[in-house]
């Protein structure tokens, strides 16, 4: 055996092994299994319309554990915020993470987001849905922003999960493109 042909194969049954083994990655094990509502994760259009409703109402708290229900236990939650280049940085949460840092807010604050413009996008059992969503803090309330929440979801052949949500609020340097918004806005 060639002192190449040795490497290689050290590599490729211990070493490769070892480091993979060693990736910290979240153990979705760790995150609680909530049965969801099958109401909620019937269809693409339940399951976005369910997760806008657990983050909307009056200051208190909300009902995380419909929240834990509508995510896969290995998603994400990404918000994103301007960076000084001139693009955005985005926030990579699991869901647990995005319960703690918004509950506080939550508790004190009345906040209401609501879906104003779809567009969805299926194939099989995937979907990806860019959501254009208003908020305000007051139900009815004047729009206090909007954005769009890009969601990702998948089929398990039981129900939809959501895989990710990664959003970006709109701002006078990132203006929301007409294809994304109601007709006549």
């Amino acid at each position: 055996m060639t002192s190449l042909v040795r490497v290689v194969a050290l590599f490729a049954f211990i070493i490769w092994p070892i480091a993979v083994s060693a990736q910290v990655v979240p153990d979705a094990a760790e995150t609680e299994m909530i049965p969801a509502d099958p109401a909620d994760v019937s269809s693409i259009d339940a399951i976005i319309t369910a997760s806008y409703d657990v983050i909307s109402g009056p200051a208190g708290p909300r009902d995380w554990d419909r929240e834990r229900s509508l995510f896969h236990p290995d998603s994400r939650h990404i918000p994103t915020s301007p960076n000084p280049s001139g693009g955005s940085t985005p926030h990579v949460q699991h869901v647990e993470d995005f319960i703690e840092r918004s509950s506080q807010f939550f508790d004190s604050n009345g906040f209401y987001e609501y879906e104003i413009a779809r567009e969805t996008q299926r194939f099989g059992d995937i979907a990806h849905v860019f959501s254009t969503y208003a908020w305000s803090r007051e139900k009815d309330g004047p729009v206090g922003g909007r954005g769009i929440n890009s969601f990702q979801l998948v089929y398990d052949g039981t129900r939809w999960w959501i895989l990710s949500v990664f959003w970006s609020q709109e701002s006078e340097t990132n203006p929301i493109p007409a294809e994304f918004l109601p007709s006549g806005n």
